[in-house]
């Protein structure tokens, strides 16, 4: 009876190690500048930029976004690509309704809105590696332009003056441009068991050693 306690407590503990959740990656190009330039991302003209995920998925992003007064965008077209705007496709779609949302953050010394869009519900699978982040035909309800806010990457020293050097690529119309604010997040997987899982499975194994123990005797 020993023997068996002891098999049934070591099989609980063999599968107390099993992965039971996932963990988060976030992928961050820097902050949101606001204030020099950015890149059409409309009538037609597609940006991309470089990043790194953390595998084995992605499921949102979120950019910053100049806008012209009292815009608010409600879609835009999006990629995941092997390339720039090119090479393997790993995921796409058109971002509106409930998978976009475009929030005011301030008005620039130009006159746009400065906003943070975010975009959910990617559920792209990615091995961990280095992508790129393509985006295009952003819409408002007046049919004005939107702009994907320049801020020359994480640490880089463009012509914003944020210093640094350069870690990241971005192409407008393929020709090589600053990098812009956005960041991309996903999950990988998670070597951390579930403490409530394991407690429970272990009462479960010793009531069943106990009614073995009662049948016996």
């Amino acid at each position: 009876m020993k023997l068996r306690i002891a098999s049934l407590t070591t099989l609980c503990l063999a599968l107390a190690t099993v992965p039971a959740s996932a963990q988060n990656w976030t992928y961050d190009n820097g902050p949101i500048n606001g204030l020099v330039d950015a890149w059409t991302i409309n009538f037609g003209f597609i940006v991309s930029d470089t990043f790194t995920a953390g595998g084995p998925s992605a499921n949102g992003f979120a950019f910053g976004v100049h806008e012209l007064p009292g815009d608010t965008m409600i879609s835009v077209d999006w990629s995941i690509t092997s390339g720039e705007n090119g090479g393997t496709t790993f995921g796409s779609g058109t971002a509106s309704g409930k998978n976009l949302t475009d929030k005011f953050l301030s008005q620039n010394q130009f006159g746009f809105d400065i906003d943070l869009i975010t975009v959910s519900g990617l559920n792209v699978n990615l091995n961990a590696g280095t992508y790129w982040l393509n985006l295009q035909n952003a819409m408002v309800p007046s049919g004005d332009p939107v702009y994907w806010d320049e801020n020359s990457g994480i640490g880089c020293k463009g012509d914003n003056g944020m210093g640094g050097g350069c870690p990241s690529g971005a192409a407008f119309g393929f020709e090589p441009i600053p990098p812009e604010a956005f960041d991309i997040t996903g999950t990988s997987g998670g070597t951390t068991p579930e403490p409530s899982s394991i407690v429970l499975f272990a009462s479960g194994v010793l009531g069943v050693a106990g009614l073995k123990r009662r049948k016996l005797f």
